[in-house]
């Protein structure tokens, strides 16, 4: 996204269009009525990555039109990103400007924020970076208390503190505090993810019994839909997340959330019976599980067949999606069997043509 192209006056305008673009999308499909939640129209990106542009003795945060991949635009101020991240923005490039080691072969600086007013910044290098570095690091450090920085360079990443912050989100008035890890999937827009949960707690909240989670990243969703269940197993593939959530889990005082590292279209295939369930599974009582509701949110592609398959067994379905066209075929599998009773879209990326979509699904009824 191009600085320029975040207008707030036109807002309510781009937000217009997104529905009716996803409506027009969506218009072959038997739906309720859309459901909008828009965003702040600005510093509502909690993390920002930027390139660094060397220009003799200046150097300047820098973004790239796609058109034009080689013609830097600088980029003194970015107001998608959050207040504290345009505020560090030049206090950070001043603090390096004149240290040579931390100024040489830079070339991107990303930035992590909270709403608690944590930062995590990592500084990225065409060049190894070892104690010399560090040395200048750990004074850089010092000028900013509340950040956590780390070093990167070809195969070598240096953590001078940290290499996570810790976020509080407010569902229903109460807090939960999530452990963010750089280079690990977060949602990006604060406000947005608060709602969805909020969504996801009042679509469900007349279920009952044992939730099953896939792609539960670092428990955003296991951990406030925790308290409408007996029991929840969820499932992720990445390592890093799995541990966040686990992490997650212990600090909201979770105690019937686990979390198993297994990938979607194993568990899937476990589930639907191909051959004995792995032991993974077994130790998180999945074959003691009576899922009334599943919640997934896949990646971009959605659900392959056999996850298609699986949640079409389970009476209620909470599908995310961060991908509209991937989610309407999902759909028109899933309608032979059950019906969407919610529907919403949430503003997650303004001024981009993206949308997150949630819709809530139950069982057809039998007459």
């Amino acid at each position: 996204m191009r600085p320029d192209q975040i207008q707030p006056e036109m807002y309510e305008k781009q937000l217009h269009d997104k529905q009716a673009n996803l409506a027009e999308l969506m218009a072959t499909l038997s739906l309720p009525e859309m459901e909008v939640y828009p965003s702040v129209p600005t510093h509502y990106r909690m993390r920002a990555e930027f390139r660094i542009w060397h220009d003799g003795d200046d150097l300047f945060y820098a973004m790239f039109d796609s058109a034009d991949p080689r013609t830097p635009i600088r980029t003194d101020q970015f107001l998608a990103a959050s207040t504290q991240i345009n505020t560090l923005m030049p206090q950070l490039l001043d603090a390096v400007r004149d240290t040579p080691i931390l100024r040489h072969k830079l070339f991107q600086v990303d930035f992590l924020t909270t709403t608690t007013g944590e930062a995590l910044i990592s500084l990225l290098y065409h060049k190894p970076i070892g104690e010399e570095w560090n040395a200048a690091a750990q004074q850089l450090n010092k000028a900013f208390p509340a950040c956590h920085f780390i070093g990167r360079s070809r195969k070598k990443k240096q953590i001078l503190t940290r290499d996570f912050v810790m976020e509080t989100l407010t569902v229903h008035g109460q807090k939960f505090h999530y452990q963010q890890v750089e280079n690990s999937f977060t949602q990006p827009n604060a406000g947005i993810s608060e709602k969805m949960l909020e969504w996801a707690l009042d679509v469900t909240k007349e279920a009952s019994g044992d939730l099953l989670e896939m792609y539960c990243g670092n428990g955003n969703f296991s951990i406030p839909l925790s308290r409408q269940f007996d029991r929840v197993v969820a499932t992720e593939i990445s390592k890093v997340s799995v541990n966040s959530a686990q992490l997650n889990i212990a600090i909201n005082g979770m105690h019937n959330v686990q979390v198993v590292k297994m990938a979607s279209e194993d568990v899937s295939a476990a589930l639907n019976g191909d051959g004995e369930l792995p032991k993974s599974l077994v130790q998180a009582g999945v074959s003691e599980l009576s899922p009334s509701v599943v919640l997934v949110d896949p990646p971009r592609a959605g659900l392959d067949d056999a996850t298609v398959e699986l949640v079409r067994k389970i009476d209620a379905i909470l599908y995310v999606s961060c991908n509209p066209e991937t989610l309407k075929a999902n759909l028109e599998a899933l309608s032979t069997t059950h019906d969407v009773i919610r529907y919403a879209m949430f503003d997650q990326f303004p001024y981009t043509h993206h949308v997150e979509t949630g819709v809530y699904l139950q069982r057809k009824t039998t007459n």
